[in-house]
Formats: C-alpha cells, sequence, structure tokens
C-alpha cells in the first residue's frame, strides 16, 4: 500500500465496513431495548450512558492512536466493539437489569472511540506519505457516499432481518462483520507518515501527547473556536436525529408505523451521499472554507426552526432531506479545514477531542431539549434546538477571523516546503481573494 489509490481503497473500504455493522442496529435500537424490559426512560437512560462513555473515552483512546499508533487504535476498537454488542444480546436474553445495560453502554462507547480520528488522521498522514495531489475534501467526500451507501443498505436491512428473525440478530451480525474488519485491517492498514512514539513510560508519553494536543488545539484559537462550534451544534445534531423519529409517527397519525419511523435513517443516509458529491462543488464556490462553513450553519438554523413551526407530515420530511443534505455537505469542508490546522503527530489526539466536544453537546442538549418535549411537544423542542444551533455561528465566525492558511489552501500545499517570500506576500495580499483559480482549486 503504497500510492494514494491504494490508500484510498483501503480506507473506503474501513469506512464501508464499520458503518454497514453499525447502520444495521440503527434502526430497531429503541425497540430492542424496550423488548428487553426496559422502560422508556431507562432505555435512553442507556443512550445516555453510551454518548458519557464517548465523552470519556475520546481523548485517552487518541492518545492511544497517537502513541501507538492508528492502526493499533483501530484493530482495538473493532475488538471491543464486537465484544460488547454481543454482550447486548445476553443482556436481551436473561432482560438483565439497568445498571448491566448502563455499563455495557459505556463499553460500546469505548468502541466508537477508539475509532473517532484514528482512521481519519491516518488517511491524511498515509496520503501525505504517499505524495497525495488531489483535494483532501474530495477524498471525505467521497468516503461519505461510500459510508452513506453503507448506512442505508445496513439501517434497511437490519430492520427486514429483525422482522423475518429477531430483534437480536441483526446484533449478532454487527459483531460478526466486526471481527471480519479486524482482519481487513490487520492485512490492509498500516501507519504511514506516522511513526508512533517508542521508548519511554506509557505516562510519560500520555503527558508528552496530552500536553502537545493543547498547545495545538485548544491554545490554537482558530482550532479552540471550531471545537466550541462543535460543543454548541453537535448535541443539537444528535437530539435532532433521534428525536424525529416519534416527532414523524406523531405527525403521521399512527404511533405503531415503525416503517415511517426507519425513513429518517434512510433519509439520512441518503443524503450523505448526496451531500458527499455536493461538497466538493460547493467548496468550489468559495475562495475560503469558513465561508461555505458559516452560510451552511445559518441554513441548518432556518431549516431546524420551519421543522417545529411547520407541522405537517410531507413538508418535515421535505425538510428533513434539506437538514440532512446540510449537514453532510459541511462535514468534509469541516474535516479538510481541521485537518489543515494541526499537525500531524497530534492529530488523531485532536480529531477526538474535537469528538469529544461533540459528543459532551450531546450531553447537556438532548436533556434539555428532550424536557421541552416533554413539557411542549417536540415541534417546540425544535425551535429551542435552532436557537442553540445559531449560537455556533459566532464561533466559526471567531475561527475564520484568524486567516489561517488552512482556510485557504488544501493540505497538499500546507505540507509542501515553504514558498519564496514573493509568494508569500502575493498570497497574503488582499488582491488574491479575487483569485479565480485559488476559488476553483484550492
Amino acid at each position: 500500500m503504497t500510492t494514494p489509490r491504494s490508500v484510498q481503497r483501503t480506507y473506503f473500504l474501513l469506512l464501508f465496513g464499520n458503518t454497514l455493522a453499525a447502520s444495521l442496529i440503527w434502526g430497531i435500537n429503541t425497540i430492542f431495548l424496550l423488548d428487553a424490559g426496559l422502560s422508556n426512560f431507562e432505555a435512553f437512560a442507556a443512550n445516555a450512558f453510551f454518548t458519557a462513555g464517548m465523552v470519556l473515552f475520546e481523548v485517552p483512546t487518541g492518545i492511544v492512536a497517537d502513541t501507538a499508533g492508528r492502526r493499533i487504535s483501530y484493530l482495538l476498537g473493532t475488538v471491543t466493539l464486537s465484544v460488547s454488542t454481543l454482550l447486548y444480546v445476553g443482556l436481551w436474553q436473561i432482560e438483565a437489569p439497568f445498571w448491566a445495560w448502563a455499563l455495557v453502554s459505556i463499553l460500546i462507547g469505548l468502541g466508537f472511540t477508539f475509532f473517532s480520528g484514528a482512521v481519519e488522521a491516518w488517511l491524511v498522514d498515509a496520503l501525505t506519505a504517499t505524495a497525495f495531489t488531489g483535494t483532501v475534501e474530495s477524498v471525505f467526500a467521497r468516503g461519505q457516499i461510500v459510508s452513506g451507501s453503507a448506512m442505508l443498505g445496513g439501517s434497511v436491512a437490519g430492520g427486514f432481518i429483525a422482522a423475518q428473525t429477531s430483534l437480536a440478530v441483526p446484533f449478532v451480525l454487527r459483531g460478526a462483520i466486526l471481527v471480519v474488519m479486524f482482519v481487513v485491517a490487520f492485512r490492509l492498514m498500516h501507519d504511514l507518515g506516522f511513526t508512533p512514539e517508542k521508548g519511554g513510560s506509557i505516562p510519560h508519553e500520555v503527558r508528552n501527547v496530552a500536553s502537545a494536543s493543547i498547545d495545538y488545539g485548544w491554545r490554537v484559537p482558530a482550532v479552540k473556536w471550531l471545537m466550541l462550534q462543535s460543543l454548541v451544534a453537535g448535541g443539537v445534531g444528535i437530539y435532532a436525529f433521534y428525536a424525529l423519529q416519534p416527532y414523524l409517527l406523531e405527525l403521521y397519525g399512527d404511533p405503531q408505523a415503525y416503517q415511517i419511523a426507519g425513513l429518517v435513517a434512510a433519509i439520512v443516509a441518503g443524503a450523505q451521499i448526496l451531500g458527499g458529491v455536493a461538497a466538493p462543488r460547493i467548496r468550489q464556490r468559495f475562495r475560503r472554507r469558513t465561508s461555505a462553513l458559516i452560510l451552511i450553519a445559518v441554513l441548518n438554523v432556518v431549516t431546524l426552526g420551519l421543522i417545529g413551526v411547520i407541522e405537517n407530515f410531507w413538508a418535515v420530511l421535505a425538510l428533513i432531506v434539506v437538514w440532512g443534505l446540510l449537514f453532510a455537505a459541511a462535514m468534509p469542508i469541516r474535516q479538510a479545514y481541521l485537518n489543515g490546522l494541526i499537525p500531524s503527530r497530534q492529530r488523531a489526539t485532536i480529531l477526538s477531542f474535537d469528538s469529544l466536544m461533540g459528543s459532551s453537546g450531546g450531553v447537556w442538549t438532548q436533556p434539555l431539549l428532550g424536557r421541552a418535549a416533554d413539557v411542549w411537544g417536540y415541534a417546540p423542542s425544535y425551535v429551542f434546538g435552532a436557537a442553540i444551533s445559531a449560537l455556533a455561528v459566532p464561533f466559526l465566525a471567531l475561527s475564520r477571523r484568524e486567516n489561517t492558511p488552512a482556510d485557504t489552501l488544501d493540505l497538499s500545499e500546507l505540507q509542501a516546503p515553504p514558498p519564496e517570500p514573493e509568494l508569500v506576500l502575493s498570497v497574503q495580499h488582499p488582491s488574491h481573494l479575487c483569485d479565480p483559480s485559488r476559488a476553483a482549486g484550492g
């Protein structure tokens, strides 16, 4: 695996397998928990423990990726998630008490954190090491198309398999697919362009990486503002996705029409595919990445508000499509921007910390918006969610104000040798803002 093309093939294969495994249970997870004897409160509390597990382990597993290697982190993730998924099946069979579900949910959160940051950091480093000359947005966008296709197929297949067999079978299949992905990653995924730290004690290495991640992450204003934006907007996105299922059933008028609730995952999957196709084209319309991100964020606020104001099933269904497209189109652009802001050695840790901020947003916004839904209904809760999302726009503007090279240049340009002084001056000159070649290709 020594060419950009082979690196991308491996990345897409890992994305497809992971997403397929995960999405097999997305359409039935809540039903599975209720069928195991949990109440509605306990079922959603178990999901909250999963989110808390991601918050708790994001940074430690990111440090594992930066010290032991991205490949090791991925392999640990497949093992942890496969075992914890099969434990879920065991708890379902014995109708275990809530505390057991809480513990295993935290373990599932740990499994996912081994993936977050590590795979993305591995891709960026490997592309750089193999002299990739394309735009990183195009790779992330194709990745979204791959994962969206896997999500669409997995969510539909999971519901069909559960209906034909039992609710436990999709969970067993998920564990089996993760075992296959362990073998695939063991053979194909090798750290390129990154050498894990060797020698010294583990605590010493952890302190070094953690300190560097603070210096290159939180203390870098452009990165810090992005993380705060994730803290605000990420939680609203989590709530919006999971609340759509009961909200659509309410608008449809049939609380037993579970096939309607399954539309949410299918719509988001389809939107992810289309958003991945659209992201590079959207990027070409803007010289600066933050310009695209701010516009998408504003449109996201408007869309969430309309979902709450227009209480019509078909109208809300159309707005869900728009919301999913906006979210999917923003992700590759944001990924490229954030990766351009951070150095290779701390990349996995800082990306994990960014994921932690998004998960932390879910910890505080989900109970808040859930309480709003209990008191006033689902529709007003979406209006409140739109108001919270609006708070994220100023953080993007503050990140834009830093005028970092990552806002305009692509990864290959950021990694290139320093240009001559005359070129630096021409890049920074205001007249360069109108350069159409940079707007189209950077």
